[in-house]
C-alpha cells in the first residue's frame, strides 16, 4: 500500500483561549473537566488539510470537495500535529484522512472526497436518537427542529487578521490575496464559523446557557463552491439527531448555505457535545 501523503508539522493555536470562564478553550475550565488545558478547536486543525487535498483532488476540492472528521483526542495550544491523507485509489472518489500529534497520538480521523459526499465518515454513522426523556440538557431538541434561517455576508476581516498574524495552520494564499474564482476562498475555520455560529443562536433557547460544550465531529462540504468571502448567503439549519455518551449529551445538526441565485454552495454536518459534569442539571442530581 502506498504511503500516506503528509502535510507539514504545525503547532496549532488555541485562538479561543481568551473566551473566558465557561469555555472548553479556557485552561481552568477545561482542567476542571479533566482535560490537560484549554483545547484547540477542531476547525483549527481542519485548516491543515486543504493544501494536501488539493494535491490529491486538485482545485476542484474547493468546488465539490468534502472533509469529514471524527475527533478522538483533544490537543492544547502549540502542540505539534501533522495531516495524513491516503493516496486516492484508481476509480475512487474518496480516501482516508487523519491527524496525529507529533508523538503519534491520533487527534482525528475520517474521509475526504470529491463529488458524492454520501459515503463520508459522518454520513455513514448510526445517528439513531436516544429516548429524549433520558436527556437533561438537550431534552427539548428533536430531529427536524429548525435552528433558524439567516442571511449573512461573509466579511473577510477575521480571516485576513488570522492570515496576517500567522495563526492559520498551513495557510493558502487564496485565503488572503484572491483565488482562481475571484474573491478569497473561506478556510475551513471560516466556513464553520458562519455555518455553526448562527444556528447556535437558534439552539440556545432550547438548551440554556449553563454548560460547557465542545466539537465532537465536523464535516465541511462544498457542493457548488467555493464558499467565498465578500458574498451574501442564505443559511438554513436543522437538528438531525440527539443522543448521549457516559460523559456528554450530543446533538447532530446540518446547516446549508445557498447563494443569491438559490444554488446550494456548501454544507456543515456537525456533532456538538455538552459535558454533563459542567451542567447543574447533573451536579444537582448527584
Amino acid at each position: 500500500m502506498a504511503e500516506a501523503i503528509t502535510g507539514p508539522v504545525w503547532a496549532a493555536r488555541n485562538w479561543s483561549a481568551d473566551a473566558g470562564e465557561g469555555s472548553i478553550h479556557d485552561d481552568a475550565t477545561a482542567e476542571d473537566l479533566g482535560f490537560r488545558g484549554g483545547t484547540v478547536a477542531g476547525d483549527v486543525h481542519m485548516n491543515q488539510f486543504p493544501p494536501v487535498l488539493i494535491e490529491v483532488f486538485g482545485d476542484a476540492w474547493f468546488e465539490r470537495g468534502n472533509l469529514s472528521l471524527n475527533f478522538r483526542n483533544a490537543t492544547v495550544d502549540c502542540e505539534r500535529v501533522q495531516v495524513f491523507v491516503d493516496p486516492l485509489e484508481p476509480g475512487s472518489h474518496q480516501t482516508q484522512v487523519w491527524i496525529e500529534r507529533e508523538d503519534g497520538l491520533l487527534v482525528c480521523a475520517g474521509t475526504a472526497a470529491l463529488g458524492d459526499h454520501s459515503g463520508s465518515e459522518l454520513r455513514t454513522r448510526d445517528l439513531r436518537p436516544c429516548d429524549p426523556s433520558e436527556l437533561r440538557i438537550m431534552s427539548r431538541l428533536h430531529p427536524g427542529l429548525s435552528l433558524g434561517e439567516y442571511d449573512v455576508f461573509t466579511s473577510p476581516d477575521k480571516q485576513f487578521q488570522r492570515f496576517d498574524t500567522g495563526v492559520i495552520s498551513d495557510p493558502l494564499d487564496w485565503y488572503r490575496h484572491g483565488s482562481p474564482w475571484g474573491e478569497c476562498v473561506a478556510a475551513p475555520c471560516t466556513i464553520l464559523e458562519y455555518l455553526w455560529a448562527y444556528p447556535m443562536q437558534g439552539m440556545r433557547p432550547h438548551v440554556g446557557e449553563d454548560w460547557v460544550g465542545l466539537f465532537g465531529a465536523i464535516e465541511v462540504g462544498h457542493v457548488n463552491g467555493p464558499f467565498l468571502l465578500n458574498h451574501n448567503y442564505h443559511l438554513e439549519s436543522r437538528v438531525v439527531s440527539v443522543g448521549q455518551s457516559p460523559q456528554t449529551e450530543i446533538v447532530w445538526y446540518e446547516t446549508t448555505a445557498h447563494d443569491q441565485a438559490g444554488s446550494l454552495v456548501a454544507s456543515l454536518f456537525m456533532q456538538s457535545r455538552v459535558m454533563k459534569a459542567s451542567s447543574p442539571a447533573y451536579r444537582e442530581a448527584e
